[in-house]
């Protein structure tokens, strides 16, 4: 049987989707050169530091132990590599429509590196015929026609950072511009994955991402609708969920919270909503899912102004706990926890916080101080509002001591059940 074919393949942007797949490519034989304009990360890698949850240190040195990484912020590395894999940062704008500023910044970037026979794929998350409409033509401007000189093709990133699923076991789903764009690419990624799942076009494939996180997204702010209803039925919802969750067919449990925060949930379904709005259909779903996320932030603080009183918010301290977007990461992208601090300080009260991914952390303006998590500072606060429910926080301490929780995770419970312990 003879060995596949090796690459020589070049990832930009070096975050939480490009360097899990440098790492896989690079352990399976390929040469990989990553780029990152942010000259801080690339230091970082450089000296052997991590600026990731899902990779330590050593993690690090390992992959540059191999010979086969190579990291700058310099697009000309392009030049050197068979096939270049985008996974920039793909947001939103003020009104909530898509950024592709990243994205365009980037195909420029390598634009002037481009040679005849590469193959460009595009894993940030994006609306139906971004690749189409404007990857194509920034490509095509070198003169070089995609299908024939250059080769396109979009296969969404699945990361879920904080878990233990290994990226090699999660399917890749595959959809190129032409049946020769998406053979290559099927090639190249079937080299490091277990299963490629060919779609039957670029627009297929892109929305196929869209899809998996409106679900989500619509289910996770519907079980959000439901807290007032259960709590005024005086019914605990995770109890419901739970209970939902042990018939073995046609139930998925969402949970609730502050908001749904992140890079890819609460932005994905809008990409969605923006086309469908540029071909003049409404998505009624996505909408009222959206001003229920927006609102949760807002409700939060509402439990806890009613939870603390006779104490007013303007008069209260209150410790977080959890910063982040979700549990066990350090990113805070889009994180519902920022808003509800940023609430809170505007209506007077005297916020810090605890985070063991976060331990600098500005919001407004101004720096938010930390505290760590001992006896005498858990029950020097008024409340301890949990945000976020990280693994490795004690838990048992914080229901040993505090004398308020407002526990937006149900995360306590599973350690005491008192009369001060209230969940969202």
């Amino acid at each position: 049987m003879s060995a596949l074919p090796l690459y020589r393949i070049s990832i930009i942007g070096l975050g939480y989707v490009g360097m899990p797949l440098a790492r896989l490519f690079a352990d399976n034989g390929h040469e990989v050169y990553g780029v990152d304009v942010d000259e801080r990360k690339i230091s970082l890698l450089q000296n052997g530091v991590s600026y990731l949850s899902d990779f330590t240190n050593s993690d690090i040195s390992r992959l540059t132990d191999t010979n086969r990484f190579h990291a700058g912020s310099s697009y000309d590395a392009v030049s050197q590599a068979d096939v270049i894999v985008i996974c920039v940062p793909t947001p939103l704008d003020e009104h909530d429509s898509p950024d592709l500023s990243y994205l365009q910044s980037a195909v420029r970037g390598i634009v002037p590196y481009l040679r005849r026979g590469q193959l460009i794929v595009l894993e940030s998350s994006t609306y139906p015929g971004t690749c189409e409409e404007v990857l194509k033509p920034l490509l095509e401007s070198t003169g070089m026609k995609v299908g024939r000189d250059l080769f396109l093709a979009y296969s969404p990133e699945r990361i879920n950072p904080g878990t233990p699923w290994r990226l090699e076991e999660i399917p890749k789903i595959l959809g190129g511009f032409t049946r020769e764009c998406t053979d290559y690419a099927k090639q190249v990624y079937g080299s490091v994955f277990h299963e490629v799942i060919v779609v039957s076009s670029l627009r297929t494939a892109e929305m196929t991402k869209l899809l998996e996180n409106s679900q989500r997204f619509v289910n996770i702010s519907l079980m959000n609708s439901l807290l007032p209803l259960a709590r005024e039925l005086d019914i605990s919802l995770w109890e419901v969920i739970d209970a939902a969750g042990t018939k073995p067919f046609g139930f998925t449990p969402y949970y609730p919270g502050a908001g749904i925060g992140g890079h890819c949930i609460p932005v994905d379904p809008l990409y969605l909503l923006w086309k469908a709005k540029e071909h003049h259909h409404n998505l009624p779903f996505i909408e009222l899912s959206h001003q229920v996320n927006q609102q949760m932030p807002a409700y939060t603080v509402e439990r806890l102004a009613e939870i603390l009183r006779p104490v007013e918010l303007g008069d209260s301290s209150i410790l977080v706990i959890g910063v982040t977007y979700k549990k066990d990461v350090n990113d805070i992208r889009e994180s519902a926890a920022l808003k509800v601090i940023s609430i809170l300080q505007q209506n007077g009260s005297k916020v810090s916080f605890f985070d063991p991914y976060v331990q600098e952390l500005t919001i407004g303006g101004a720096s938010v101080p930390y505290i760590a998590l001992t006896e005498s500072n858990v029950k020097s606060f008024d409340c301890v509002l949990i945000l976020a429910d990280h693994s490795n926080v004690p838990y048992d301490l914080v229901a040993a001591h505090a004398s308020l929780i407002l526990d937006t995770k149900n995360v306590i419970a599973k350690y005491a059940v008192r009369e001060n312990i209230i969940s969202l």
